[in-house]
């Protein structure tokens, strides 16, 4: 028999990126394939759990190597190491230093085991240069889709919101499908050359390393956005391979319930209610782990939610400060 094929799954450390990367290891763990998830301490108890409570017995190829987060080092408080843990914005570029301080341990790692590719988090620019040093395939892993990422590089490139006179005139985004249409006010601060900050650059730099890597594998199927998929390989030029979604990795009740964290309120009951609603009625709400938003925020998305007069769910953080919003 050949070598067993190992590979490095490196996801950032936030909810919505670690999440379907374990649900990876899990999909290439059932092909027989060796894979070591790379993390830091306080992160490998979630992942462990999620990992162990599946019923295959090809969870045994799935691995963890636990690299320590420099809290100390960058000034973060202790236990500091996910985006859920961020409170305020002055910690967020100190996180992002801790994620770049990381490439040292990261680099030791992968002289010692060696593995056949690496599947990194496009949040880690400088993994790249990691597995180019040792000659190894690198893939930037995609939480998100191929409309979105596709739509943010053509601004990023082709800048067309600096043609428009003002932050609300309407721009088209060139090259993508579907004449979608997009004012400056509404781009994200990494895009926009007249706002620069530690976070941007460092945000810039990650969008840049996508052009460099192997290739990309994302978290979508071909059916569900077959036109930005086509756009990513033929206008970008670059390679990709959707294999999602990866949620399908997850076949018992008790694995499901272990992807996340646990909900305040009962998952029956919720299910529930959907059953008692037509099909493609229910809107569902998720800003995501690292979305924060103060009271008189989730009042006015509320409220507006309300005022649709459509049924929906919306997943709400809780948030240990001073608004004590609850679930």
């Amino acid at each position: 028999m050949g070598t067993q094929l190992h590979m490095f799954l490196f996801p950032l450390m936030a909810r919505g990126h670690m999440i379907p990367m374990v649900d990876m290891a899990k999909l290439l763990a059932s092909r027989g394939v060796k894979v070591t998830v790379v993390t830091t301490p306080i992160n490998s108890i979630a992942i462990s759990n999620s990992i162990h409570t599946s019923k295959s017995l090809s969870v045994s190829n799935i691995h963890l190597l636990v690299l320590k987060f420099p809290t100390a080092e960058v000034g973060l408080p202790e236990g500091c190491e996910n985006g859920d843990s961020i409170t305020s914005p002055p910690m967020l570029p100190k996180f992002i230093k801790a994620l770049n301080l990381l490439q040292t341990q990261f680099e030791e790692a992968v002289m010692e085991h060696r593995p056949h590719c690496i599947v990194a988090d496009i949040i880690f620019p400088w993994v790249n240069d990691v597995a180019a040093k040792f000659g190894i395939p690198k893939l930037s892993f995609h939480a998100t889709s191929f409309f979105s990422f596709c739509a943010m590089e053509f601004v990023r490139i082709h800048q067309p919101h600096n043609q428009v006179s003002s932050d609300t005139e309407p721009f088209l985004i060139p090259y993508l499908p579907g004449e979608i249409s997009f004012t400056k006010s509404k781009l994200p601060d990494f895009i926009r050359e007249d706002i620069k900050s530690d976070v941007t650059d460092f945000l810039k730099t990650a969008l840049e390393s996508d052009s460099t890597s192997y290739g990309a594998v994302m978290n979508s199927f071909y059916e569900l956005e077959a036109e930005y998929a086509d756009c990513y390989r033929n206008v970008l030029g670059r390679k990709a391979w959707h294999i999602g979604p990866l949620s399908l990795s997850n076949q018992e009740a008790e694995e499901k319930s272990h992807r996340g964290k646990e909900s305040a309120i009962d998952e029956n009951e919720c299910l529930k209610w959907l059953d008692s609603k037509k099909p493609n009625s229910v809107v569902y709400v998720c800003f995501g782990s690292m979305a924060k938003f103060s009271s008189d925020q989730l009042k006015e998305i509320a409220n507006g939610l309300e005022a649709s007069g459509k049924d929906f769910i919306w997943v709400v953080r809780k948030v240990n400060g001073e608004d004590k919003e609850e679930d």
